[in-house]
């Protein structure tokens, strides 16, 4: 059974103040907090690209990690939709060789934005199971530093940098249960690139969100004979701090406090969202059950149940 073995991340430690910016659109302190979430963008520097990043990650997974060796890594799947300069070749290659991983290595990018991280891991599973493959790397990087307008108040007080690395193999600590996926392509207009930069209808997300999330997780735990109570936490998508507020509110079988929210000094990481969560929060916890759910650009969205064998 190929699970979750460990996973480790790079935040760069250059960043924007949001409070600096809030002030800047005439937003007060208990709007950034209470609604974005977020005092602090980490922002990556000019010279870094994506596969940057990814590495960065992946180090500190590899210096976590003495017992994973470069020359046993078998697969590597890279989660962005912002890869480096046009996006031709795949990221996932770039990084394959400044990492210096063997040439036998798997690699491809998966295009998806804040439901990459669940797709990514299932994905992952399914392609090592099915070849045989031992040991994967699941990054997730999408810096929208590239593409945010920092003069769009919708935007740019949203989005932070960070790349995150999962280690998956057997004998894990963490297995993959039950999930469930949607997409409705009808949603693309209110999440897009045009011409190079981002657009967001912030309220027609929002929405989408509140309708869409709570519903899939209750049908997820229903088709996982499983009861709220069950899950020690949910790692949702970490949206805003308004999302996953109202989210939790909606969901209304499991107190508030069960849903994670931990955003104040990375922000809206995009596919990172998920995975930071759970190195920070969960890996290391005595918890027996999670729930997790990503949604966002497409409109996509994926939700499942990770457990301890």
């Amino acid at each position: 059974m190929i699970g979750i073995k460990s996973i480790a991340s790079y935040v760069p430690a250059d960043g924007i103040d949001n409070y600096a910016q809030g002030a800047k659109f005439a937003k007060d302190e208990e709007f950034i907090i209470g609604k974005i979430g977020s005092a602090f963008l980490p922002r990556k520097d000019a010279a870094q690209e994506t596969s940057d990043l990814c590495v960065e990650a992946v180090n500190a997974l590899f210096a976590n990690n003495p017992d994973l060796k470069r020359e046993s890594i078998d697969t590597l799947i890279v989660v962005t939709q912002n890869g480096d300069e046009e996006g031709l070749p795949h990221t996932a290659a770039i990084v394959q060789d400044k990492l210096g991983l063997p040439t036998h290595v798997a690699a491809f990018d998966i295009s998806l934005g804040c439901s990459g991280y669940v797709y990514g891991i299932y994905a992952m599973k399914g392609f090592m199971e099915a070849t045989g493959l031992k040991n994967g790397l699941l990054i997730t990087a999408d810096p929208y530093s590239k593409i945010v307008d920092p003069e769009d108040r919708n935007t740019t007080m949203l989005f932070g940098d960070a790349a995150t690395a999962t280690w998956m193999g057997e004998d894990a600590p963490w297995l993959l249960g039950k999930s469930k996926f949607g997409t409705d392509g009808s949603g693309a207009p209110h999440l897009k690139v045009s011409d190079g930069v981002f657009f967001m209808n912030g309220r027609q997300v929002f929405n989408f969100a509140l309708l869409k999330v709570p519903a899939h997780l209750h049908e997820l735990l229903n088709e996982s004979d499983l009861k709220a109570d069950e899950i020690d936490a949910f790692c949702i998508h970490q949206g805003s701090a308004a999302i996953v507020d109202a989210v939790a509110r909606r969901f209304e079988d499991a107190p508030v406090d069960k849903f994670i929210k931990d955003m104040v000094e990375t922000g809206n990481t995009v596919s990172s969202s998920i995975p930071l969560l759970l190195e920070k929060h969960v890996m290391d916890a005595t918890w027996k059950r999670v729930a997790i759910s990503g949604f966002g650009v497409g409109l996509s969205w994926g939700s499942a149940i990770l457990y301890r064998p």
